[in-house]
């Protein structure tokens, strides 16, 4: 971690595990490498039995933050820190406890957020751990039920084939806007399929393709259809671009 990031986490955790309620606190990968990245920032999530302090109180604690907003739900803080953009999320162990010990009765939620909330929570790297919490319910999610990962590939399946139907009525009719929505919903749901058939949770959507070209279990003929999608500098027209999607998808549904 480089000097200046490692100070400003060192702040920030001895913070913020000041705090009362405070479980687990987790930090991307990601952050550790500063190096002028353009999309860098220092994430941060913190795992909370019982309310944190109110969003004026954090704002305080943290130093004169500048930008200093929080989400609707103050779930989330955003501000800047040292010159350095901070991304914090307050995420309830209890909340995280059900979805991952019942997940099929969680269904509608993880088809509509994906299951990047249970690829931090499995993977960020901890840095305040409490009370051992963190290692219980990863141990879980390495045990995540077969049935899950089933329900979750094939309700991400059937929304690439959503998606599908658009692109195609979005094609045929020279709606430009509604196609590039649909293209994109389409390659997300495509990949999201084919990491729960692959047993895996989906990483951010900057780390997807990096992600997905490491696993073991790809759809026939996948890589030429998505490559070809992707290259917008290439001038396929639209109906061409469609025609792909559709194999790319029966390939993918030929997994399920």
């Amino acid at each position: 971690m480089e000097q200046k990031v490692e100070a400003l986490t060192n702040f920030l955790r001895e913070t913020i595990s000041g705090w009362s309620n405070v479980e687990c606190i987790t930090v991307d990968p990601r952050s550790e490498i500063y190096a002028y990245d353009p999309y860098f920032a220092l994430v941060i999530d913190v795992y909370c039995d019982g309310p944190v302090p109110a969003p004026e109180k954090r704002a305080a604690a943290f130093g004169d933050p500048g930008d200093f907003e929080t989400a609707a739900g103050r779930t989330k803080d955003r501000f800047f820190l040292r010159e350095m953009p901070v991304r914090i999320e307050y995420k309830d162990t209890a909340a995280m406890n059900k979805l991952v010990e019942s997940p099929i009765q969680h269904l509608k939620l993880l088809k509509n957020s994906g299951t990047y909330p249970l690829y931090r929570l499995l993977n960020n790297k901890v840095i305040h751990d409490a009370s051992g919490w963190i290692g219980a319910i990863r141990e879980r999610l390495q045990a995540f039920p077969d049935t899950a990962w089933e329900a979750l590939a094939d309700s991400f399946s059937n929304k690439m084939e959503h998606y599908l139907s658009d692109m195609g009525a979005a094609s045929f009719s020279d709606d430009k806007f509604f196609l590039l929505i649909s293209e994109s919903g389409f390659v997300r749901y495509a990949a999201a399929a084919v990491f729960m058939l692959n047993r895996r949770f989906e990483p951010s959507h900057r780390d997807i393709e990096e992600h997905l070209r490491a696993l073991p279990r790809m759809p026939e003929g996948f890589w030429p259809a998505w490559d070809a999608i992707l290259q917008k500098d290439r001038e396929l027209p639209a109906a061409n671009r469609f025609e792909i999607a559709r194999r790319l998808a029966g390939a993918v549904l030929a997994l399920c």
